[in-house]
């Protein structure tokens, strides 16, 4: 007989592997059901982590006490940051990882946890009576009790996976799909869509002539996603490669598109527009000669590659003549074909900002049974809905982050706000504050948050508390030493920005674009020994320093405008406020927010229909 648990959590993908760790972590007993145990955060797309806006989700999750950083810095095989040629807050961490050794380091991990079991099956049914979620029942017809249940399906509920004409019943390559908890939550009232991801081909490396390729290496230095880790550098990091298509490839395509089941009509179901398949690509870009493709290593000692770029539906044999007419692919042999997968998902405004639905009480979605796409994004979701269903159990306010806080506040606040019309993807453009929201420093703004409500640990927060101890003092030191000009000129001369005349605060030199942090440690000594005291994480504290100095102007007005909109966060809307009863508001508004039942005004001006007259209006009947 299975004991009664505080939490159940449905899947082990990467947001149900999260939430069963956050909610042990935190205190409550988990058990964490999933279809395959060998399976623990399957890399199910490409073997890879962060990315634009992604990697600044990892570096959140880290801050919050999650493990998908942790992870990814122990199975990484490269490491670079993107957008350096920007500004910090587009700089964004990504890793190309082990993908097996991904999976094992995950499972290590949850094994370590003293309050958190497993059991292997597959959930058809959440038990819910009087509105409220009390256990799940299994395909082996156990039923087992729980106080909160946290559905973390990904793409397996009713999988459909299409190679061409041919359609497998699925929810991954070779993974039997979920059957039966869409249905049944269904009939109960929640509404159901049905979403469309897709994979490329698997090919064998030996096959590949990578000289006529353009290689792709990490960066020299490495780097790390955890805040808790110290930097690991891989000595030998695996290069990534570029590819492109041409014509000939596109033609090709062509001659597989009416056994497409994205063009004949097969698929009706909605695929992310921003990373449409090959043969998606060729036809809506029709002008375009060329795709740009990215070879990329599924792991350190394997020979088998990721063609990123070239995800596919189209039959199998179309994708290997079209591969082979790619350069530096000709003689290329594939391992499986890339696939279309079909699968069910909850549209997200049936959710609170804590992920409890609704609808019924103590259940919980996460991932991509919400509608959206991507390792991280899901990993976030099942972090909050895991902290927040236990802080739920044990009678503690709710944990939500504003939009200001954090890329998973901007998140979740989308999902639940505006809902989805595609898999939804994190851009650095969703965020309106990104100067605030940079990689650099998730753990300042959230490690202190998560360690307030017990899941950060007390380690984790010393260490945070240490790096911007150390970080203020040189802030400290650089704002109030001056510089003399036959110190510096020579430098500033050699990088070509102006010397300057006269002793000047250290600060005024920073803040010139041409010169970094490191060019004047190497020239003051007195600054040399002030970096020389620190012993750890010295690389991140310098670029932290830097960065604060440089942007210490944009940062300020950043803070005074969110601050100014967070005003309109602060005014709460009754749950059964009568929009109805406001005449002077537009029909659409009325049947928008009557529909969704914002929690505040701020949620309610970003809800898509509903104007700024509108809100005028709420503000004015509330007495603003």
């Amino acid at each position: 007989m299975l004991p009664e648990y505080d939490i159940i959590v449905v899947g082990a993908g990467h947001a149900g592997s999260e939430a069963a760790a956050a909610a042990a972590n935190m205190g409550s007993k988990v058990l964490l059901i999933t279809m395959d145990m060998r399976k623990i955060a399957e890399m199910s797309c490409n073997p890879a982590m962060g990315g634009i806006a992604k990697g600044q989700i990892i570096r959140e999750i880290d801050a919050l006490g999650g493990y998908s950083g942790m992870v990814t810095d122990k199975s990484m095989i490269q490491f670079r940051m993107l957008n350096r040629s920007k500004g910090p807050a587009m700089w964004s961490p990504r890793a190309q990882c082990d993908r097996m050794k991904f999976s094992i380091v995950w499972r290590k991990n949850l094994e370590a946890i003293k309050n958190l079991e497993f059991w292997q099956d597959t959930v058809q049914e959440v038990v819910i009576e009087e509105d409220k979620a009390i256990g799940v029942v299994t395909r082996l017809g156990i039923k087992i009790c729980g106080k909160a249940i946290i559905i973390t399906s990904g793409t397996f509920m009713n999988g459909l996976m299409h190679v061409g004409k041919n359609m497998i019943e699925g929810g991954r390559a070779s993974e039997p799909a979920s059957v039966g908890l869409s249905k049944q939550l269904k009939e109960y009232g929640f509404k159901v869509g049905r979403m469309k991801t897709g994979t490329p081909a698997r090919v064998d490396g030996r096959t590949i002539d990578f000289s006529r390729l353009i290689e792709q290496k990490g960066d020299e230095k490495g780097g790390r996603f955890s805040f808790l880790q110290e930097e690991r550098i891989i000595k030998e990091q695996k290069s990534c490669y570029i590819a492109h298509t041409d014509i000939e490839v596109h033609k090709m395509l062509e001659k597989g598109l009416n056994e497409s089941p994205l063009f004949n009509g097969t698929i009706k179901s909605i695929g992310p527009r921003y990373c449409p398949s090959i043969e998606n690509k060729i036809v809506t870009f029709a002008d375009k000669k060329s795709h740009q493709l990215f070879i990329e290593p599924e792991g350190e000692n394997t020979i088998e590659y990721y063609i990123n770029g070239f995800a596919s539906s189209l039959p199998w044999d179309i994708q290997l003549k079209a591969l082979r007419k790619v350069k530096g692919l000709e003689n290329v042999q594939i391992f499986r074909p890339g696939y279309a997968i079909e699968y069910d998902y909850f549209p997200p405004k049936q959710l609170k900002h804590t992920l409890e639905t609704k609808m019924v009480k103590n259940l919980y979605f996460a991932g991509q049974v919400n509608g959206t796409t991507g390792y991280e994004e899901a990993g976030a979701q099942g972090l909050i809905a895991a902290i927040n269903a236990h802080l739920k159990l044990n009678e503690r306010e709710k944990f939500v982050l504003g939009r200001d806080q954090a890329y998973i506040g901007v998140l979740i606040d989308d999902l639940v706000t505006k809902g989805v019309d595609e898999p939804y993807r994190m851009f650095t453009s969703r965020a309106e504050y990104r100067i605030l929201l940079r990689q650099d420093n998730a753990d300042y703004r959230l490690t202190e948050l998560s360690y307030k409500i017990g899941l950060a640990s007390k380690k984790r927060y010393k260490l945070c508390k240490e790096k911007y101890s150390k970080r203020d003092k040189i802030i400290k030191f650089i704002k109030e030493f001056s510089i003399k000009p036959e110190v510096i000129n020579e430098m500033l001369k050699r990088l070509g920005t102006a010397p300057i005349k006269q002793k000047i605060k250290l600060k005024d030199i920073l803040v010139r674009p041409q010169v970094k942090l490191e060019d004047l440690i190497d020239i003051i000594t007195d600054l040399k020994q002030e970096i020389a005291g620190i012993k750890k994480s010295t690389r991140e504290i310098i670029e932290s320093t830097e960065i604060f100095i440089k942007y210490e102007g944009y940062i300020n007005r950043e803070k005074k405008i969110a601050e100014k909109i967070k005003r309109l966060e602060n005014i709460k809307v009754r749950n059964d406020f009568d929009y109805n009863q406001i005449l002077s508001l537009s029909t659409e508004a009325r049947q928008k927010l009557s529909k969704i039942k914002p929690r505040t005004i701020g949620q309610a001006s970003r809800i898509s229909g509903v104007s700024p007259s509108d809100i005028s209006v709420l503000l004015i009947y509330m007495g603003r």
